[in-house]
């Protein structure tokens, strides 16, 4: 795994500040620590970091072609190098090394943008065309792999793997986005193609772009998309197999390496089923990995043990403490820019965890997107059958008026939260949805929000992007439409984010076999009455990994990362929270309402009401945007 950076003169060849570019790519020095390269030529200079995983020996970037023409940086993993190098060597080309990033340099000649289509697994690259005078910018199709990007007032554009390889340019603007601050307050991220800035954009999953001399930034190209076809199985049984088939198969090809190599293990169904595959695939154990919590009900060991047990894994597992608080400022180093999910404590620790024994770690992430396994799609689905019931004309003032007078009861089991689902039955499923997802709702930001920022947004509402998603959503099928906009927004903005920063922190490579495209392209056209059968989500994928797992792992319900926020901001956290939150940067900004932060504060820590989610958002965003104050 790497990181990447670049600048290219868009207006003609001015001599690249060697210095700069330096810089830039030395920011993301945990990104690869083993190796550093540049390249310069007139009005062009690009760099890497490497951290090396495949062909020790060789590979180093950046890499050219024979006449040096070509030339590429690239952060990620193909892992079909082996055929495309077989296919490329038929068409005449020869090749120096035995990496996977030659194979990108000779498909962009032998296929040009096309080469994209050939490519299976997780990448962020760029190609530099001498001849062509252009350069070529792809991200992998989920978006496991950054790669942020920015057009410079005076013609450069730049690159990078992680926003802070921007960041470092004197000349990048800095104005804050206001539709990325309403954005971040509803999920807790910023979700593609937005960063925090008006001027830098993360280049989508499945986009490529192309920049040329003497042209303006040009629209994005988008290469892939989750088809949901409709698969053709004779049997439910036939279909267990095959599942088991190409899981395995997925699986298989991520385990080529030529440094130790593991897998994170919670005891949950995804990662436990990575493990069970990979251990049927080696003769030696598999080197496994989990985090624990000191407070029993967010501690999964004893099931990622029973795992490690069944399969004889080296298991190594740790325990964190429910006051491993000292992160907080950390994470805001990592994330760049406000970044909310506080889950990315724990995965920072099992990635610190796994790096003591491995180098490439597996992990079980895009299972819940893909399988529909996350509670809220049930919640979703149970409340899918009351609106199609009713028209929208009669729910709307019925339940609306309901939702309004029904007390707030953050307290109580989500059952008796009878005011959130009236206000769900209120909406359409895509405004229902993005509201039972929201860190604040639309009402608690309007509060939030100084009437300066409501000014702003003249008018934008969150609810765009998601409506953005639907309308292109290749399926109309309920609980298929909201596993794509998941795809399109938490997954690659929360989940993947997460888990790129936490690991490449630890110079830590983590592969993800459930968002292997092929996989994900197949897992899409399974019906989705057979992902959430009844009241039972990831149902499929359970019923295929019966032989291999046991009902405990399976059928248990779900707990995930979490932290007792809550309780922080009430104890140990009690100042900072308060200080962060009223301290006066973030009323300097000008961005919120003064009177309604004191509200959450107060309601918070005497216990009226929980607001922890809202004040944790606060916090980090108080955290990363302290620089443009």
């Amino acid at each position: 795994m790497c990181g990447i950076a670049g600048i290219f003169d868009t207006k003609g060849k001015r001599e690249i500040n060697r210095e700069l570019l330096a810089r830039m790519n030395q920011s993301q020095f945990h990104r690869g620590p083993d190796e550093g390269g540049h390249h310069f030529e007139p009005g062009l200079g690009l760099a890497h970091r490497r951290l090396s995983i495949i062909d020790l020996s060789s590979g180093q970037q950046p890499m050219f072609n024979q006449d040096r023409s070509v030339c590429v940086v690239y952060n990620g993993e193909i892992y079909n190098f082996p055929e495309l190098r077989k296919e490329l060597q038929i068409l005449g080309f020869s090749f120096n090394t035995h990496c996977d990033t030659e194979v990108i340099v000779h498909g962009w000649t032998a296929w040009g943008e096309a080469c994209v289509d050939k490519f299976r697994g997780m990448f962020a690259f760029a190609i530099w065309d001498k001849n062509k005078r252009s350069l070529f910018l792809a991200r992998d199709r989920l978006g496991i792999k950054p790669l942020f990007y920015s057009m410079l007032p005076d013609g450069q554009f730049i690159f990078g793997s992680e926003l802070k390889v921007l960041k470092c340019h004197p000349d990048l603007p800095k104005k804050m986005d206001p539709t990325a601050v309403e954005d971040y307050f509803a999920l807790g991220y910023i979700p593609e193609p937005k960063t925090i800035y008006q001027s830098v954009y993360k280049l989508k999953p499945g986009h490529t772009l192309t920049i040329k001399q003497d042209q303006g930034l040009p629209p994005t190209r988008e290469y892939w998309d989750v088809p949901f076809t409709p698969v053709q199985f004779s049997s439910e049984q036939a279909l267990q197999e095959e599942l088991i088939e190409r899981l395995r198969e997925a699986v298989d090809i991520r385990m080529v390496a030529e440094v130790p190599l593991g897998a994170f293990l919670s005891g949950g169904v995804d990662s436990s089923a990575i493990v069970a595959m990979m251990a049927q695939l080696q003769d030696k154990p598999v080197n496994t990995c989990a985090i624990g919590f000191d407070v029993k009900q967010y501690n999964e060991t004893e099931f990622a043990q029973q795992v490690a047990d069944q399969y004889k894994t080296n298991h190594f597992k740790d325990v964190v403490g429910s006051d491993d608080f000292e992160l907080i400022e950390t994470l805001a180093g990592l994330y760049d820019e406000p970044y909310a999910d506080s889950s990315a404590m724990p995965t920072y620790r099992v990635c610190q965890l796994a790096k003591k024994r491995v180098t490439v770690a597996l992990s079980g992430d895009g299972g819940d997107e893909h399988f529909a396994g996350y509670r809220r799609y049930r919640w979703h689905m149970n409340e899918e059958k009351l609106r199609s019931a009713l028209p929208l004309g009669i729910r709307k003032p019925v339940f609306g008026a309901l939702g309004t007078m029904y007390p707030k009861a953050d307290w109580a089991p989500r059952v008796f939260r009878a005011k959130t689902t009236f206000q769900a039955l209120a909406r359409n499923s895509v405004e229902a949805y993005l509201h039972s997802v929201s860190h604040t709702s639309a009402e608690q930001r309007s509060e939030l929000f100084s009437d300066s920022l409501k000014s702003q947004l003249q008018g934008y509402r969150v609810n765009e992007v998601f409506d953005h998603h639907a309308q292109n959503s290749p399926t109309d099928d309920p609980l298929s439409l909201i596993q794509y906009i998941d795809m399109k927004t938490y997954l690659v903005g929360d989940i993947l984010t997460k888990v790129d920063r936490a690991s490449m922190a630890h110079s830590l490579e983590v592969r993800v076999p459930l968002l292997d495209h092929k996989f994900v392209e197949w897992v899409s056209g399974i019906p989705s009455g057979l992902k959430m059968k009844g009241q039972e989500g990831k149902y499929i994928l359970k019923k295929s990994l019966e032989s291999h797992l046991s009902d405990d792992i399976l059928y248990r319900d779900k707990m995930g990362f979490a932290i007792p926020i809550s309780n922080w901001f009430r104890g140990p956290l009690k100042n900072k929270i308060k200080d962060s939150v009223l301290g006066g940067r973030l009323v300097d900004t000008g961005l919120f309402n003064h009177k309604y932060l004191t509200t959450l504060v107060e309601q918070h820590q005497s216990g009226q009401r929980d607001h922890s989610a809202a004040l944790w958002a606060l916090m980090m965003f108080d955290l990363t945007t302290a620089d443009m104050a």
